[in-house]
């Protein structure tokens, strides 16, 4: 078993639930992980929580610490803004990690209200979101596509220091991290440079991460295939979107602790930013969603109240409460009995989900079946 000084966990990784970019396939994290003693490890899929579960459980069957997080995208100014004229300058990149079950159910919203109301080249979120729903969540700053990272890019320490402290007052002073990477660029070595200033200015923390995509190095080539795929591009093109190294791969503990040996306090964080995050997902109950009822009314006097207007329009019964002849009163029965079972099976709300999206079908003349 590897030492506490030797262990690394990657906080910042790409599946293949990052549609045509991520190329890490979930059983292989797993099996990687177990390989290097890695005590946990995270998934951060762009903008989306699709593989939430199927991580989760991959994981535990592992013996893995499971770490569920997501790098979305931020809107520069309000997420209804659609101004920008390329997506470059639509959005920057931010990665946040559940640190218990109330911040993993702020992701889930974050990610539908990102696709439902911020959507524009990418689904994004903004300050406004991250606000209502930072509850629960641990804030690292994102690769050379982060809000911060580009500020210090662009020489601008003071406004850098500024956005990292309005990421600090929507998550709290102890929940946001400056991400440190080092993929063997000249970009990022000068960006590190000045993380590491508005570190030692602020007192920010640092996080050493890789922006893993892939697996093995080897790995690379294919991935450039898949960026082809995404793009309509081919690899002869000189133009194409392209990755600037080979190196964002699952590096070992060993490398990562390597690379960052000048910088012991951005490896221990990521060991302390797992122990903080514990999400746990329950099978054995089912987890419907909420049916919103009109005022005055329970999931349950709505369903009954549609239930009785159902008698009436099919069957012509008009006081379900007092059936008239023995036809009503086994139709009734039967009612009854049905109504009971989906109540003690606690299905009330699921009957009028369905019920609405069958009454939407019908109102706008879309076919329902069978």
């Amino acid at each position: 078993m590897a030492k506490d000084n030797d262990k690394f966990v990657h906080l910042h990784l790409h599946t293949n639930y990052s549609m045509l970019d991520g190329a890490c396939r979930i059983n292989d994290v797993m099996e990687y992980a177990q390989k290097d003693n890695m005590p946990a490890v995270a998934m951060t899929d762009h903008g989306v929580m699709f593989g939430a579960v199927e991580f989760y459980k991959a994981a535990m069957k592992a013996g893995v610490k499971p770490i569920l997080g997501c790098e979305f995208y931020e809107a520069p100014g309000s997420r209804f803004e659609r101004k920008s004229e390329s997506h470059q300058s639509a959005y920057y990149h931010l990665v946040l990690l559940a640190e218990d079950n109330t911040g993993y159910s702020n992701l889930m919203k974050l990610a539908s209200k990102a696709y439902l109301e911020g959507y524009y080249y990418k689904p994004r979120v903004d300050k406004e979101l991250l606000a209502e729903h930072a509850k629960g969540i641990i804030c690292l700053t994102a690769c050379l596509k982060g809000s911060v990272p580009q500020l210090v890019y662009l020489d601008d320490i003071a406004r850098a220091m500024s956005a990292a402290g309005e990421y600090q007052d929507i998550f709290g002073k102890d929940n946001i991290f400056l991400e440190l990477q080092d993929h063997n660029m000249r970009e990022q070595k000068k960006v590190n440079r000045g993380l590491m200033e508005i570190h030692r200015k602020s007192g920010i923390p640092v996080v050493a991460t890789n922006d893993v995509h892939y697996i093995e190095k080897e790995h690379a080539e294919a991935h450039e295939i898949m960026l082809c795929m995404q793009t309509g591009a081919r690899l002869s093109d000189t133009n194409r979107l392209r990755y600037a190294t080979n190196e964002f791969y699952m590096k070992s503990s060993r490398e990562m602790r390597a690379i960052f040996a000048d910088i012991p306090d951005a490896i221990e964080n990521t060991l302390k930013i797992a122990s903080r995050c514990t999400v746990e997902i329950d099978f054995k109950t089912l987890h419907f969603p909420n049916f919103k009822v009109p005022e005055g009314h329970t999931e349950e006097s709505l369903l009954k109240e549609l239930c009785y207007k159902g008698l009436k329009n099919r069957y012509g019964i008009n006081d379900p409460d007092n059936p008239v002849d023995k036809r009503e009163k086994m139709l009734v029965d039967r009612y009854r009995y049905e109504f009971s079972v989906i109540k003690e099976t606690g299905f009330i709300g699921y009957f009028l989900v369905v019920w609405d999206l069958i009454k939407f079908a019908h109102d706008n003349n879309i076919p329902v079946g069978p």
